[in-house]
């Protein structure tokens, strides 16, 4: 009997899910803290909390993981080099630490405008190759003929021996900004991504397992192990697409909204008839605008493990996660102590630093351009939880919430606060953790807010179930006024929304928020089984799904019997006959699909390829379309998981 198993890398959890494939039931889920800075220990620590006699019967490893978008969200990724070709505009801002521009690139019929500068790329790549650690070509109509990026590619390879991204093979839509953009980022992520997939394999070859392995898009598609190592920006926003497509399958809801409570965030998307919504456009991230096609989601940052903080009699939840008092109490044997003599300053310095139940430790990652100040409050700092009053009396002075700002920006330090888990254990909705530290926590804030402990937590919770209704219905209200929403949601009104589709809510606490959630909305709300683990379960069920897209048209339309040109993925070829153009097509596509289905571990048995074809032509033509658009898609499923 065979089983498959599906990861997700989270922001604050890493989830793993065991699925039996002969009638795609679960047999065994955990859940493990995600471990910075290196991903894999927290994987390797879900997988040993996973029932071990079904490991070894493991023939299929599918991953998503929010490592490409947080790198990109943080600036960390690797400095690359950017070669812009042809008529881009340079003016524009793009993600590379060098960029050059040369001649060259072709017009929209892909016949070449300028010849290459080889010999201004080779001095470029030499100058800089040893203060990039990859590079990226965008060349102006590359996906009408990609010839000069390809010579660049073996140019700059050839004498570096670094990797070199090409933007035509990762997007052929039209905009060469974004391109650009697009082919930068990827760049940026190879490194790191390369980093994280060979660490999988080799905690997969660790424990003997003979698997296939397979990552998540953003789209909610799998991507067999080699596109992903060769395109990691197509898995950002893996993680809200991993929520969709388990949400789905947990739920057995083909069409449904689904809330993802994290501990950073909480996500809301939308899948209709089985299918992702994806956004219009390509992604932003960062603020970069991408080609990338990527689920469309509305995400607020309240998470479980948000930061709960107070001032001036009002209560703040996030923006920032901090490790929940329950679970530093757990980890650290030394933290409860601290935690009860810990002081309530004043309340005129109260900000979101400076809290009775705010710790600070060392995050792990290694220092790095510290001003005196910072290095200052960072050298007393240690590997376990402090108090506000100890680095005071180490440093000699107490710490400017500037200070801390800065560090924790630079992920230099780790805080550690009261969060909306730890008020669910004061109200009993939650106990995996240690309740008596939430407790302690709840006391000294409520009485700064002159409640008790148990009316301060439900406040807690209640405004965690309106972000959610909020979220929610400013995702499904696309285009509405978000004011006049927020006021519905609030209560100022004698009304509230009801949705015609179910709500499927997906995250470790969600089974004591769906009664709260209730009380704001008029929803069919659906907390499934394993929902904790719903994205790992969204890793494993993601379809495997290929399009291929072909433009077919005359090489010139005052001559329209004197030949056709294909443009697709592979570059440029020109035919005699328009029929020949398009079967040429058609099979060119067919096998590309299957090519790829394979790499996913997609059989034939389950694999259907379909040909749509979209033509254009003015009124009156006698000739072949003056257009011709051939889309060949492929879907299919690594394996028959889906639930008999």
């Amino acid at each position: 009997m065979q089983f498959s198993l599906g990861i997700d890398a989270g922001g604050t959890y890493t989830d793993a899910i065991l699925v039996r494939d002969s009638d795609g039931s679960v047999v065994s889920s955990s859940k493990a803290l995600t471990t910075y800075p290196d991903l894999i220990i927290g994987i390797r620590n879900a997988i040993d909390d996973l029932e071990e006699q079904y490991l070894p019967n493991v023939s299929l490893v599918s991953v998503s993981t929010t490592l490409a978008t947080n790198t990109v969200l943080e600036g960390t990724g690797s400095p690359v080099a950017l070669i812009l070709v042809g008529e881009h505009p340079i003016k524009d801002q793009f993600p590379a630490k060098h960029i050059i521009l040369v001649n060259g690139g072709h017009n929209f019929n892909g016949e070449e405008i300028q010849s290459l500068d080889i010999e201004k790329i080779k001095y470029f790549a030499q100058k800089v190759q040893n203060d990039v650690a990859a590079f990226a070509v965008s060349s102006f109509f590359s996906i009408r003929n990609p010839e000069h990026e390809l010579a660049i590619r073996d140019i700059v390879h050839g004498l570096t021996g670094m990797p070199v991204v090409c933007g035509h093979e990762l997007s052929q839509d039209l905009g060469a900004y974004e391109r650009a953009v697009t082919a930068s980022l990827n760049a940026q992520l190879l490194p790191i991504s390369d980093h994280f997939i060979k660490s999988v394999i080799g905690e997969v070859e660790r424990r003997n397992i003979n698997a296939k392995l397979l990552m998540l898009k953003c789209d909610g598609t799998v991507v067999g192990l080699r596109d992903a190592l060769e395109k990691p920006v197509e898995t950002i926003f893996s993680g809200p697409a991993a929520s969709l497509v388990g949400a789905s399958y947990l739920s057995g809801c083909d069409t449904c909204a689904v809330i993802d409570v994290g501990g950073t965030s909480t996500d809301v998307s939308a899948v209709y008839a089985g299918v992702p919504e994806l956004t219009d456009e390509g992604a932003i991230v960062g603020g970069w605008k991408t080609r990338v096609r990527a689920t469309r989601m509305e995400t607020s940052a309240m998470g479980g493990d948000s930061h709960v903080w107070t001032r001036s009699n009002k209560i703040f939840i996030g923006p920032r996660r901090v490790i929940p008092l329950c679970v530093a109490a757990a980890r650290y044997s030394g933290f409860m102590e601290k935690l009860q003599k810990s002081i309530i300053p004043p309340r005129h310095v109260l900000d979101r630093n400076i809290q009775p139940t705010k710790f600070f430790m060392r995050s792990g990652y290694k220092a790095f351009e510290m001003n005196d100040s910072e290095t200052a409050v960072f050298d007393v700092i240690g590997e376990e939880p402090m108090s506000l009053d100890e680095i005071s009396s180490l440093s000699k002075k107490y710490p400017s919430s500037i200070v801390l700002d800065s560090l924790i920006h630079k992920r230099l330090i780790q805080p550690v606060g009261f969060t909306p888990t730890d008020a669910l254990h004061v109200l009993g909705d939650y106990a995996q953790w240690d309740a008596e530290a939430s407790m302690i926590g709840a006391e000294k804030l409520s009485r700064i807010n002159k409640l008790n402990e148990f009316e301060f937590c439900a406040r807690v919770k209640n405004m965690v179930a309106k972000n959610m209704a909020f979220d929610l219905m400013s995702f499904l209200l696309k285009g509405v006024d978000r004011l006049g929403i927020e006021k519905i949601v609030d209560g100022q009104f004698p009304a509230r929304f009801k949705t015609d589709i179910p709500v499927v809510l997906l995250g470790g606490p969600v089974s004591a928020l769906g009664g709260e959630l209730a009380k704001v909305i008029d929803a069919e709300i659906i907390v499934p089984d394993h929902a904790e683990v719903g994205n790992a379960a969204g890793a494993l069920f993601g379809k495997g799904i290929k399009r291929i897209e072909f433009f077919i048209r005359p090489i010139s339309v005052a001559d329209p019997d004197g030949g056709y040109l294909v443009f697709s993925p592979t570059g440029r070829e020109e035919f005699r006959m328009y029929n020949e153009a398009l079967t040429f097509s058609k099979e060119l596509g067919k096998r590309m699909v299957l090519e790829y289905m394979g790499d996913c571990g997609v059989s034939k048995d389950n694999l259907e390829i379909k040909v749509n074809l979209k033509t254009f032509s003015p009124e009156d033509w006698k000739h072949d379309p003056v257009e011709t658009k051939l889309m060949v898609v492929g879907v299919g499923y690594p394996k028959d998981l889906r639930k008999h």
